[in-house]
């Protein structure tokens, strides 16, 4: 047994230091910090996302399940829906995943919502944070497509089931859960993790744009090509570091999201997950365009102070209290 913090003093130090270079960023913006519960009625759908349960007393309907928030995407929109222009939060989230070199259950995030953004302005806007905090030079930009093209040679927006297989076959990497998987993004996520993901972003940032449509999750789908979303993420040095959108603003069609999820859900044996109803209300009374992203604090503070495992970044893990 271990009472002593992972993280060393001298580390403590540094890492105030970029967390006061975060918020000073969004101070020189005008782009206001709230906060939002940790604690929801309602969670995320995604197939491949599992919240943690907690367990309420309520004094008006006795036992209720709550859940800790993976994001404070959806209590954050509700703001904007409101009326609140752009916003920033530093918080917890937190994930049932096991830990490892780059996850700890609960961890620290940054989200961000620009309203009147579209997905390159935002892309461009984090380029500058990323180039504020960590004193990197400019990002690359280039579609999920055209990276999957020049790694794999495969064409992502074209491809099959079967081909994917045959790739993965052919790399050694088949084993007989991959061998049985009839969904193509799963497959698709997989070739990019193992193939893909440790081979972009090794000098500066890569910021890979316009996702199937099918991985849409939160994000509009593009008007000029409606295979793909206007979702990107960012990698740097083998760590994906950043997921945002250019934001769905349609309620109908985000339940629509949320309730296939459900159905995947319960195709794959998975629990249902309750839907934020208040999310959805807020949708329907009106979400200003925007787009918004969340990025891993922990990761950001590994990249900046040069270390090689998220223990040394944070007091204590979770295997740890």
């Amino acid at each position: 047994m271990t009472w002593q913090p992972s993280m060393d003093w001298a580390t403590a130090v540094a890492k105030s230091k970029v967390l006061a270079s975060i918020r000073n960023f969004f101070a020189s913006r005008d782009v206001v910090e709230v906060e939002t519960p940790l604690l929801c009625h309602g969670t995320v759908t995604d197939v491949h996302l599992e919240a943690i349960k907690a367990k309420y007393l309520s004094s008006e309907n006795g036992e209720e399940t709550l859940y800790l928030q993976t994001s404070p995407e959806f209590a954050m929109k509700r703001l904007l829906a409101s009326g609140y222009q752009s916003i920033y939060q530093l918080c917890k989230a937190f994930r049932d995943e096991p830990q490892g070199r780059f996850h700890n259950p609960e961890f620290t995030m940054l989200e961000w919502y620009r309203v009147e953004f579209s997905m390159h302005d935002l892309i461009a806007e984090v380029d500058s944070f990323l180039q504020d905090v960590l004193q990197i030079k400019p990002a690359e930009l280039i579609s999920y497509q055209q990276v999957f093209i020049d790694k794999t040679g495969i064409d992502p927006l074209l491809t099959s089931i079967d081909a994917c297989i045959s790739f993965i076959r052919e790399k050694g990497k088949l084993s007989p859960w991959l061998e049985e998987e009839n969904s193509l993004d799963t497959l698709l996520q997989f070739i990019f993790c193992e193939f893909i993901e440790n081979e972009i972003g090794i000098e500066a940032p890569v910021f890979v744009h316009s996702f199937p449509a099918s991985q849409a999750s939160l994000a509009i789908i593009d008007s000029m090509d409606e295979r793909v979303a206007k979702r990107f993420e960012c990698y740097f040095k083998g760590i994906e570091l950043a997921n945002g959108f250019e934001e769905l603003i349609d309620a109908k069609i985000q339940l629509s999201r949320f309730e296939q999820d459900n159905s995947v859900r319960a195709a794959n044996s998975l629990e249902y997950k309750n839907i934020d109803d208040k999310f959805i209300a807020a949708l329907e009374e009106g979400l200003p365009r925007c787009a918004g992203v969340a990025l891993g604090v922990d990761r950001l503070i590994m990249l900046a102070l040069n270390k090689s495992h998220i223990e040394q970044v944070i007091s204590f893990s979770t295997k740890d209290t």
